[in-house]
């Protein structure tokens, strides 16, 4: 077999070793089988094209007819001449299975079942990839560009779910690679005609080549530290060193995805209801007897393609909540407050925070998480829910139909209207809904028009296999085929709502479920819903929950929005249905202190009596206790003298005290005689600052100026007051004594690393404040880099030694004893 063709063997198989990541995406294995099929049979019509001297462009040329050849084979429109020669049906089916594709991507979280769609697309891209590699490999004799097609596969797991990526599947992926370029080298090395060393002296053929041996070193080192320095760079931000060094929101076995608070809800709703396992989420108990849905974002957003969610935006849980209480605008006749209390399990990894509606004070829940006052949920930019336990007090009323019947409609200029009644344009929803709500005066009378029209009497069915249609328009297609689960109804209703010109949007959250544990509430994936939300101005954002109930576990409806199926519930029925409320009553005080003093009780609190100690322990124990808490403290001790070090640089001797450089009513500087020792102790002050924002997981971006720096720390952190305009000072100080003639300098420099280090331990987590001083990030990132460091400076005397020695020959001391 000559090289070319070797060489497209090579380069076949690195693509499909390049193709591993996408394991991530499917639950199964039907996508694999089918890429080594088409990858084989294009390889195979490249290396007989080679065979038989076809020029260049004949040889791209049969590889695509092979890969066009295939794709109708496996994904047939019935249309085609010989079951294999595709049509222009054909090329409609394959359209079809893009747009099928699309909306498969909005619809499943990962990993997604086998779908024609997907299927389609993944073949096709592989595919495409192959003919490409092979081409710059073999034809162009260019495998490093090859890296490029390659590299495109796997950035499409990284983009669709960064945190669902393995290592591994790059590692293969990666030797795939390496294996192309060793391929390709040794197909040059063979055209050449004679292995030699750096120094002109042949290389038996019993004998290792030094320059093979050093390209091999080379290629491991050089995955190794693709794999590794990432872990020591302190300017990334994504991908593995997020997941490993920084407490970022990133996607995990929950199935939601990463980034601040930024999830798509539809998608990771569906995705989790369609799989076949059930897994335990949340646990929640709360004082009320019957609670509402838990809930944790929402959809405002509509476009051609539906209803979407955005990015929250508000801020910091420490700077208070809103409480409904005291605004005189609202109708609401009467509040009752409940207390609630959430363990998520480390199945539920997302930026978003399950609440129950309208909190009003929060435990536990205020460092890294912010509240959107618009959307009502609580976000992280810098945590997620994994494993969180957190309590908060939230209210509740229950208010009539007759009460609602009395809000009037929001202005046609009202901000609020105009954002939340828009939808594109549909002339059979349109058509539809003003049937509905024919003769209808108030909001109300129209939502629940709309609200009846889900009913088993109108023939709509629960189902998570839904119905697709031919009309272009997602949500007529279903008011049409009137099958689907949740989300469908949920944007549905949400959708008519706005049409009928009444603000709505679409929640997402968690149903009552199924199981309890005692007065605790057990969640699992299969309780995730999403329902509708409708605005009545005076009394806010209502429920209404339109999916069938029977359908749905754990579900809730109230007395403004009954189960329609059953329109001869009485109200006693009805309000044991769990309302977003509870009546008052004479002895409703009594529950709420028995209830949340039964949340007061954590038994986890109480400790159990040690057993007896016995005889008293060895020496030898205590002096290992001892030294391992000794190693422990070795990071923060030296934190400890580094900090020390360069708060006593900071102090200056002889201040002199100068004009202030700030803003007015900023404190005032100091600026020292010596202009080398007052930028020294300024720099001495900015490491420092460096040093503390890397312990509180802080990002720092070294590409920054010092004002900037400094700027983004106090919108991160959510510095208020001192520890702000400590911050500030401090990057003024570093850019002053970088490219001002004049720097400034003073002891109030060390003052103001006191307040912006007590900030950030303010608003970070306990893990993040214990981490920050008992494993300072900072120390253990230097510790990093010296390793780094000295191991290439060991590999490079290893290398340096074997080449001396390499070089050393007795035969040569033969040769000279002879002459």
């Amino acid at each position: 077999m000559t090289g070319h063709r070797r060489l497209g063997i090579v380069a076949a198989t690195a693509t499909l070793l390049a193709a591993a990541p996408l394991s991530a995406i499917f639950a199964g294995w039907t996508w694999l089988m089918q890429c080594v099929l088409i990858v084989a049979l294009i390889a195979g019509a490249a290396v007989l094209a080679r065979t038989l001297r076809f020029p260049t462009w004949a040889q791209a040329l049969s590889m695509i007819t092979v890969w066009l050849l295939v794709l109708t084979w496996m994904f047939p429109s019935g249309e085609e001449l010989l079951s294999l020669v595709p049509t222009p049906e054909t090329f409609e089916h394959f359209g079809r299975l893009f747009t099928e594709a699309g909306n498969d991507t909005r619809a499943y979280a990962v990993p997604v079942p086998d779908l024609d769609g997907l299927l389609f697309v993944t073949v096709l891209g592989i595919g495409a990839v192959a003919i490409a590699v092979d081409l710059i490999t073999v034809v162009m004799r260019r495998p490093a560009l090859a890296g490029l097609p390659m590299l495109a596969i796997y950035s499409v797991p990284v983009a669709v779910y960064v945190d669902s990526v393995p290592v591994l599947p790059f590692i293969i992926g990666a030797a795939g690679f390496l294996w192309l370029l060793v391929a390709d080298n040794v197909d040059r090395v063979r055209r050449f005609g004679r292995r030699f060393t750096g120094d002109g002296r042949d290389v038996d053929v019993w004998e290792p080549s030094p320059l093979a041996a050093a390209g091999r070193r080379l290629a491991v080192i050089g995955v190794a530290a693709a794999v590794l320095l990432p872990l020591a760079v302190p300017g990334l931000t994504t991908g593995l060193l997020s997941r490993l060094t920084q407490t970022g929101a990133g996607a995990g076995s929950g199935g939601f995805g990463p980034g601040n608070g930024r999830v798509n809800l539809f998608a990771s709703l569906s995705g989790q209801l369609v799989q076949n396992s059930t897994t335990e989420m949340v646990r929640v108990t709360t004082t009320e007897q019957d609670p509402f849905y838990l809930r944790f974002g929402v959809a405002d957003v509509v476009t051609d393609q539906g209803f979407t969610n955005r990015s929250p935006s508000g801020k910091a849980v420490a700077k208070g909540l809103p409480d409904p209480r005291e605004d005189d605008a609202t109708d609401v006749p009467s509040y009752q407050r409940y207390h609630a209390t959430v363990q998520v399990t480390n199945n539920l990894n997302m930026p978003l925070a399950p609440v129950y509606s309208t909190v009003v004070d929060t435990d536990k829940l205020d460092g890294g998480w912010s509240y959107d006052p618009a959307m009502q949920v609580f976000y992280s930019n810098r945590t997620t829910t994994k494993g969180k336990k957190y309590s908060f007090d939230y209210v509740r009323s229950r208010p009539t139909p007759a009460l609602l019947r009395t809000a009037t409609s929001l202005g046609r200029d009202n901000p609020l209207r105009t954002e939340y009644t828009t939808v594109p344009r549909d002339d059979q929803v349109a058509k539809l809904v003003t049937k509905l709500i024919k003769g209808q005066r108030t909001d109300y009378d129209k939502t629940m028009a709309i609200y009846k029209h889900f009913s088993r009497e109108n023939g709509f069915v629960y189902s998570l296999q839904t119905q697709t249609g031919t009309s272009g328009s997602d949500i007529a297609t279903f008011l049409k085929n009137k099958v689907g689960f949740c989300q469908q109804y949920a944007a549905a209703m949400a959708w008519m709502a706005r049409q009928a010109g009444v603000p709505a949007r679409v929640a997402f959250g968690f149903t009552r479920g199924g199981t309890r544990d005692g007065d605790t509430y057990v969640l699992t994936n299969r309780n995730l819903h999403a329902w509708t939300e409708v605005y009545f101005k005076g009394f806010g954002w209502v429920p209404f929950d339109a999916t069938p109930a029977a359908g749905v576990t754990g579900s809730s409806r109230t007395d403004w929005a009954p189960d329609v199926d059953r329109p001869t519930a009485t109200a006693s029925a009805s309000s044991s249905a769990a309302a977003p409320g509870v009546n008052p009553s004479s002895g409703k005080e009594d529950v709420d202190r028995k209830g949340r003093s039964q949340i007061d009780k954590d038994p986890g609190t109480v400790g159990a009596t040690p057993p007896d100690s016995g005889p008293s322990t060895p020496l030898w124990v205590i002096a290992a206790v001892a030294l391992v808490v000794a190693l422990l403290l070795v990071p923060a001790t030296l934190r400890a003298l580094r900090r020390r070090r360069r708060h006593h640089a900071t102090v200056a001797p002889q201040p002199a005290v100068a004009a202030n450089a700030g803003p007015p009513g900023s404190p005032e500087v100091t600026v020292t005689t010596e202009t080398v020792r007052a930028r020294e102790d300024a720099h001495a002050a900015w490491d420092e600052l460096v040093d503390t924002m890397i312990d509180y997981r802080v990002p720092v971006d070294p590409t920054e100026t010092p004002r900037v720096t400094a700027g983004r720390l106090v919108r991160d952190a959510t510095l208020t007051g001192v520890p702000a305009d400590s911050a500030t000072l401090l990057g003024r100080a570093e850019e002053r004594a970088r490219y001002a003639r004049q720097p400034l300098q003073g002891g109030e420099l060390t003052d103001a690393l006191g307040h912006v280090r007590k900030g950030l331990a303010r608003s970070a987590g306990r893990r993040t404040r214990i981490a920050a001083v008992l494993l300072p990030p900072s120390v253990l990132l230097r510790w990093r880099l010296g390793m780094a460091d000295r191991s290439a400076r060991w590999i490079s005397a290893l290398g340096r030694g074997r080449e001396a020695v390499s070089r050393f020959s007795p035969r040569r001391l033969l040769a000279g004893r002879a002459r």
